[in-house]
């Protein structure tokens, strides 16, 4: 399948892998080379994109709140857990400030880690296993750290 279709069709290989406990997560895709997903606040979502130049594509949770200190603070708060999260999805987990003061949690897949030469069903179905399991590690340090952050503003 051509890249966009491997996009816009990427919740079907995503959503029957995330456990029930996290089923409130939205599908969205604001432009037709990334999907997104998130649970109620877009700012601060999943994403699945190829990285400009390459064939590789990037799964992470992406911080683009206005606010640049929450972005921060969510990075802090993960790089607190770098371990544990690595012991779980792999070295390859990367954790650093980006663009406009935004900040990501991510892994880039090359292409070459899977045998397909093209974007086939087999390595869209891989990858959503690979993002589903990203959400069910990294969803419960988010909702610690964004509730830490609700009692700080209380």
């Amino acid at each position: 399948m051509k890249y966009m279709e491997f996009i816009r069709t990427m919740p079907s290989a995503v959503l029957p892998h995330i456990p029930a406990h996290l089923s409130g997560i939205q599908p969205h895709q604001p432009f037709r080379w990334i999907i997104q997903f998130n649970f109620g606040e877009r700012r601060l979502h999943y994403e699945v994109g190829r990285v400009a130049h390459s064939k590789d594509l990037e799964l992470a949770y992406h911080f683009e709140s206005k606010d640049k200190n929450l972005n921060r603070y969510l990075l802090t708060g993960f790089r607190r857990h770098l371990f544990e999260i690595r012991d779980t999805l792999g070295p390859q987990i990367q954790a650093e400030m980006w663009d406009r003061g935004w900040t990501k949690i991510y892994e880039r897949v090359p292409q070459a880690d899977f045998s397909a030469a093209d974007y086939t069903s087999e390595y869209q179905e891989e990858i959503g296993k690979r993002l589903a399991r990203m959400i069910t590690c990294l969803q419960p340090i988010f909702a610690e750290l964004r509730n830490d952050v609700t009692q700080i503003h209380r």
